[in-house]
């Protein structure tokens, strides 16, 4: 009897060697050589499931993106909860947090890549201007907050901050505390 195979695992299997390299090494060094090794399977394998490097950046890109939804998906509820699960707070949205830097530069000159990023901006806007239309609701936001210009500052707060956590200008507390701080002005 022939053996079954999972063909979208062993696409996953490839995108997490995608994404492990990038992490450590960037993007340059994604090669289907050096993803066949990192991966422990045939470059000829990687090729059966990707026929070009752009082809595997690109399936990568939407594994990233279901990575971050699981983790807010999974993670507390609530505006804050999804702030802080935003910041690269551990090796594994550190991790994340990288290989989504790579991929931001990779976005300037790969449309379907850039498309990526603007669908995923748009549904995190979405989530959060939610979040704060329902803290409105509930009264423990202020009343008169644009829900949308609201999110669109709070996202830009927790990129910043997690880039400063990357290159160690601040630690995991202050960035906390920072988002924390932020969060309290807006409140009644």
């Amino acid at each position: 009897m022939p053996k079954r195979v999972d063909h979208e695992q062993r696409r996953r299997l490839i995108a997490d060697a995608v994404r492990r390299i990038a992490a450590d090494r960037g993007l340059e060094a994604v090669s289907l050589g050096e993803v066949a090794a990192e991966a422990g399977i045939s470059k000829g394998l990687v090729q059966h499931y990707f026929p070009s490097r752009d082809a595997m950046l690109r399936y990568a890109t939407r594994t990233l993106r279901d990575r971050v939804e699981d983790r807010l998906r999974t993670g507390q509820t609530g505006l804050r909860a999804a702030l802080i699960a935003l910041l690269p707070l551990d090796d594994e949205s550190r991790t994340e947090a990288l290989v989504a830097n790579a991929f931001v530069v990779r976005a300037l000159k790969d449309l379907e890549i850039a498309e990526r990023f603007r669908l995923g901006h748009a549904q995190l806007r979405d989530a959060i201007s939610t979040m704060i239309t329902a803290g409105q609701a509930d009264g423990d936001l202020h009343a008169d907050l644009d829900p949308i210009r609201e999110a669109d500052l709070l996202l830009a707060l927790v990129a910043g901050l997690g880039d400063a956590v990357l290159l160690g200008h601040r630690t995991p507390a202050e960035v906390i505390s920072l988002v924390d701080h932020h969060l309290s002005r807006l409140t009644p």
